[in-house]
């Protein structure tokens, strides 16, 4: 739905159709503070009126739950405590015990960054981004230890143009099929390092100091390649307040560029991360 139609001259709505126009208005809404008020009223010089789509929404989260794969098997499963039932009490609750970095999850810059922003600074017009999505599928099937690279910005911006300032930068490595097998996901060889894609630090640098970015994710469980046990892009990113995003879902399902990200990141006190809800829109 465009934001003109919902101006359509006699148009009616049902109460379904109200609470649907709040939702697209409050969505209208964070896009237009996103492209510099593109959705406001025209201009004195009688500039018209941008119009934001909103045609496509695609859930970039993994469910999660008790066999969600964790990358460091120290870290706690996924635990729900029942606390209420409708038939005892008259409504459905639980208690959630869950590590802040588990699933589809957020990771805040205190996370390797002492005296960064945790889930609780983070500023909230950061969590709506342009998605830059950069595909190296073909590379980490052959090799996946496979890094993303100059060469690969390089290619992305010479197809789409330069990247966006306040974009999210999204690695797509084919990582997400396996979101269902831990052993796959962590891919542990004789050598005792996971062998899955990532950031290189090289990538990580160029970011940080020629490109203006609010955040970087990916379809593996850790930016990083699993050889890179320094955990660099981590270090270099985080150190200016960059935010990530590790196990992102459906990478596939969204163009390279042209879309907006929306993340539900958590927001507690001290956090160092924990489950978002992603979802992309175009």
């Amino acid at each position: 739905m465009c934001v003109a139609e919902l101006h359509s001259p006699g148009r009616t709505f049902s109460r379904r159709g109200f609470i649907k126009l709040g939702a697209v208005t409050a969505a209208t809404a964070s896009l237009a503070t996103q492209l510099g008020s593109r959705a406001t009223h025209a201009s004195a010089q009688g500039a018209p009126l941008r119009q934001v789509s909103l045609d496509h929404i695609v859930d970039l989260t993994h469910v999660l739950g008790p066999t969600t794969p964790l990358l460091y098997p120290l870290l706690p499963k996924l635990g729900l405590v029942n606390l209420a039932t409708h038939d005892k009490n008259g409504l459905y609750a639980n208690q959630l015990v869950v590590s802040e970095h588990h699933g589809t999850h957020f990771d805040a810059p205190i996370h390797f960054a002492r005296g960064g922003q945790s889930t609780a600074d983070v500023p909230a017009h950061t969590l709506v981004a342009p998605a830059v999505v950069i595909d190296i599928r073909e590379k980490a099937t052959r090799n996946p230890d496979a890094e993303l690279t100059m060469d690969d910005i390089s290619a992305w911006e010479g197809q789409y143009g330069r990247i966006p300032d306040g974009a999210a930068v999204l690695l797509n490595s084919g990582w997400g099929s396996r979101f269902d097998d831990e052993d796959a996901c962590r891919n542990v060889g004789p050598d005792g390092l996971g062998h899955y894609p990532g950031f290189s630090p090289e990538v990580a640098t160029f970011l940080r100091d020629e490109r203006s970015i609010v955040g970087i994710g990916t379809d593996t469980m850790n930016v990083d390649r699993g050889v890179n046990t320094g955990f660099e892009a981590h270090k270099i990113l985080m150190a200016v307040n960059t935010w990530m995003l590790e196990g992102v879902a459906s990478l596939g399902e969204i163009p390279p560029s042209g879309a907006y990200l929306f993340v539900g990141a958590p927001r507690h006190a001290g956090g160092s991360g924990g489950p978002a809800r992603v979802i992309a829109v175009w």
